[in-house]
């Protein structure tokens, strides 16, 4: 049996908040969700040359800072949101990536090893590395093995995200003469690598080191000493550097294929830009977060063939983004930059103020009077020939929400178009990022949304991307929430449903020991069907709950609704899962929880669901009833029955969890001293919570008397005492009583059916049959006929041991059991 609670109980949390971002925004929770607390429920070959050229083609493509994130989130005929199903190639590379078995075996050392005979080609070695990523797996050096053979293998352009490869690692990669490579959040590669790119840095055509891969940067966060370097990768077309301390000697004149430089957060110091005037080729030049960057400006005019430039600032904070004549600066780049096509001036005033200054008014009238008008005086000479992008994200006197734009697409924060370019634009800048979210969330908090599956990807790829950062997470977890929160959930997708659920996992096990994370993905989660959506990561999920509810406050709200997920996760699995919760501890955790409580002598809801965990992790889990006894149980039940008699819910509960005890064979014996079996006894005349409290210290006094007199090792109560006042219980009980409680199985009831040396025994389980059967037929009626009751039942009526009252109410089973047939066949 297990724990059922009607839908009409909630357990209402006045004024609980979920949490955004460290500037503690709150998304106001009113109640916890109706909770059901129920326990039972039941290989080929190819031209290496042009695989190569085609993957440049279809997978990389020069990628630039504009180049937007791919949508994966679609919004189908019917009106739902999905994903599109894994292509069988994807299937297959998942399979491979699973097994690893299948084609390479471990050494002694543990490094991996290709089986012999095996040649990859390198389409399939670039595929394995980037779907041995996508599906979670951690790369490091013993996978990088795999490929230390450069006749077997063939590797060209490599990814690496969150990879733990050292510089062993990464050497066996370049020696693959790589044609890009591209290292985000690679922690271990460090400094002393960085003679690797002049080794194998010949071959490279893009090369991308992004946050937190110090190939070419002190490691130390606020080391401003520049790395001696030179850039020996002469045929490089695209070059992305974050972060890296540019020293006055570094040399760009011999990189004459260089067409895309992206110096994000880099820092100049006494390096100057004239380095790029001898490169022929350049056309995007990204120097977001790069200040002071006034005094380089002349040099930027030179780059005449640019079509993109980024000089925008994340923070205007310290006078960073601020111009003198913010009108003229921008009149100037765009005077010398006629090729421009995307331009990125967020977070500066170069926008201006929106009103033409004294000194450019008749320049301006004259320019208007040529081009057209705009609200934005430096981009006049525009009007006619708009921009493609025009980045104006936290600009000084919001410019975005200006009329006049001469721009085809805007970065913003005015409206949910702005946003959405925003966080498709910006979706390797975290920071940034973060602040996008930020705004994205009260969009969907104050305001309605129409491009919900675009702004659901754009969350997705976010937190996927920046998995280490926090307060990202933060914002991402909230705004799923209110994406997902108050939809039906036909309208996700298995697939995308899955993607929401394993991303606010990821990011919770990432930021474990975050109150805030924990709370907005826990409240996220309620708003899926449990345990049905998250049983593809049922065990994952468990851990989660069970760092929130042994690690957070007490009585604090993450630790409640970690508890209440983990209880609605507990009563409707199968064994297998109620043992591995019982591995992980969820037994030895909820009775921590109430004898922390009970030293306390506080009762609350945490204490009243532990004890329905409890139960429910019981039920049918003889070892996990173990692990009860074995952890001071019995003497947590004393205790609280003294110390809080007058909580039925909570008696309830314990006596529910004491029946699953009871129906272990080899542990009644622990159940059979005076105290347990007078308290039993007792507890047969309660009123608590209608019959349930009665009706469980019945069951428990039945299996235990099963057993027969011989196992009754104990002077008082005698046994036959305990029947007597057993039966008068029985006889007072309501046979149409409506219950909270529900059974996946008859088994154990059905075996005290065939105790013929204990007629009392049989009355109980006889009762129980028919008050199910009567109150809720269409589901129990079923199941005595499932499970061979009614052949039980009817030996029961023809034996000569059971009294009359006993086959009487078989015979009501029976009868009761036909009807439903009846029904269901007119049905």
């Amino acid at each position: 049996m297990f724990d059922l609670i009607n839908s009409k109980i909630l357990v209402f949390v006045p004024q609980v908040y979920l949490k955004l971002t460290h500037h503690h925004h709150l998304i106001p929770f009113q109640f916890l969700p109706p909770l059901r607390r129920s326990k039972r429920n039941t290989i080929e070959s190819g031209n290496v040359g042009s695989i190569i050229e085609s993957q440049n083609r279809r997978r990389h493509q020069y990628k630039t800072h504009w180049h937007k994130m791919s949508c994966k989130v679609r919004l189908m005929e019917d009106g739902s949101l999905d994903e599109e199903p894994l292509t069988l190639k994807e299937i297959a590379y998942q399979k491979l990536c699973n097994n690893l078995d299948i084609f390479s075996g471990c050494t002694e050392s543990g490094q991996r090893s290709l089986n012999a005979g095996i040649v990859l080609t390198n389409e399939i070695c670039d595929a394995f590395l980037e779907n041995y990523q996508r599906f979670h797996r951690p790369l490091d050096d013993r996978v990088i093995n795999l490929f230390s053979d450069t006749r077997r293998t063939s590797l060209k352009i490599v990814n690496l995200r969150y990879s733990t490869l050292s510089s062993i690692g990464l050497q066996t990669l370049m020696r693959h003469k790589l044609f890009a490579l591209s290292m985000w959040y690679c922690d271990r590669i460090t400094v002393q690598s960085h003679h690797l790119l002049a080794h194998y840095g010949d071959s490279l055509r893009s090369l991308e080191l992004g946050i937190s891969s110090h190939l070419l940067q002190n490691a130390e966060p606020h080391e401003k000493e520049p790395v001696d370097f030179q850039l020996t990768c002469p045929h490089l077309r695209r070059l992305v550097l974050n972060g890296v301390v540019m020293h006055h000697r570094l040399q760009f004149a011999h990189l004459q294929d260089l067409s895309h430089l992206d110096l994000t957060s880099c820092v100049l110091a006494n390096f100057s830009l004239e380095a790029l005037g001898m490169l022929p080729n350049l056309h995007t030049l990204i120097l977001f977060n790069v200040w002071p960057i006034a005094n380089q400006l002349h040099a930027i005019c030179c780059l005449r063939r640019l079509c993109t430039l980024d000089i925008s600032i994340s923070s205007s904070g310290n006078g960073h983004g601020t111009y003198d004549l913010p009108d003229q600066t921008l009149v100037m780049l765009m005077d010398n930059l006629r090729h421009l096509t995307h331009l990125d001036i967020s977070g500066t005033n170069l926008a201006g103020n929106g009103v033409a200054t004294k000194e450019s008014t008749n320049a301006n009238t004259k320019t208007e009077q040529h081009f057209g008008p705009t609200d934005i005086p430096g981009l006049a000479s525009r009007t006619q020939r708009p921009l493609q992008f025009l980045g104006l994200y936290h600009t000084a006197h919001w410019a975005c929400k200006r009329h006049d734009i001469p721009a085809l697409e805007v970065a913003g924060d005015a409206n949910e178009q702005q946003i959405l370019t925003a966080a498709r634009y910006y979706h390797d800048r975290p920071v940034l990022l973060t602040r996008v979210l930020n705004d994205l969330y009260h969009l969907f908090r104050f305001e309605n949304c129409k491009d919900i599956h675009t702004a659901l990807d754009v969350v997705l790829c976010a937190m996927d991307r920046h998995l280490k950062f926090k307060h990202m997470q933060i914002s991402g977890s909230a705004t799923l929430f209110y994406i997902v929160k108050g939809r039906d959930r036909s309208k996700f997708g298995t697939l995308l449903r899955n993607h929401i659920i394993r991303t606010l996992l990821n990011g919770m096990e990432m930021h474990l020991t975050d109150d805030t994370m924990l709370r907005n993905g826990y409240l996220t989660l309620t708003q899926f069907h449990m345990p049905v959506d998250v049983l593809f990561e049922y065990e994952r999920l468990i851990k989660i709950l069970l760092h929130g509810v042994s690690k957070t406050e007490q009585e604090g709200f993450v630790q409640r609704i970690a508890i209440y997920l983990l209880n609605t996760l507990a009563c409707q699995v199968d064994g297998r899962q109620k043992l591995f919760l019982g591995e992980l501890g969820v037994v030895s955790t909820m009775l921590t929880l109430i004898k922390d409580r009970l030293t306390r002598s506080v009762f609350d809801d945490v204490m009243e669901v532990a004890w329905s965990t409890m139960w429910n992790v019981t039920d049918e889990t003889a070892i996990n009833c173990k692990k009860f006894l074995d952890g001071r149980g019995m003497e947590y039940f004393l205790k609280c029955l003294n110390t809080f008699p007058d909580r039925d819910e909570l008696l309830r509960n314990m006596m529910g969890l004491l029946g699953n005890v009871a129906e272990v064979k080899w542990l009644r014996p622990k159940l059979m001293t005076q105290e347990f079996i007078e308290v039993f006894a007792r507890l047969l005349d309660s009123l608590s919570d209608g019959i349930e409290v009665s009706y469980n210290a019945a069951g428990v006094l039945a299996h235990i008397a099963s057993d027969g007199a011989d196992a009754w090792t104990i002077k008082t109560p005698t046994r036959q005492h305990v029947l007597e006042r057993m039966v008068a219980a029985i006889q007072r009980w309501n046979i149409k009583s409506e219950r909270n409680i529900n059974y996946r199985s008859f088994e154990p009831i059905l075996s005290l059916v065939r105790c013929y040396e204990t007629p009392e025994c049989q009355h109980w389980a006889v009762w129980a049959l028919a008050n199910l059967t009567q109150v809720y037929p269409d589901k129990y009626c079923q199941l005595v006929e499932q499970e061979n009751g009614i052949q039980i039942l009817t030996e029961l009526i023809e034996h000569e041991s059971p009294y009359c009252e006993i086959k009487r109410i078989a015979r009501l089973v029976i009868e009761q059991c036909d009807l439903g047939m009846e029904r269901m066949v007119e049905g």
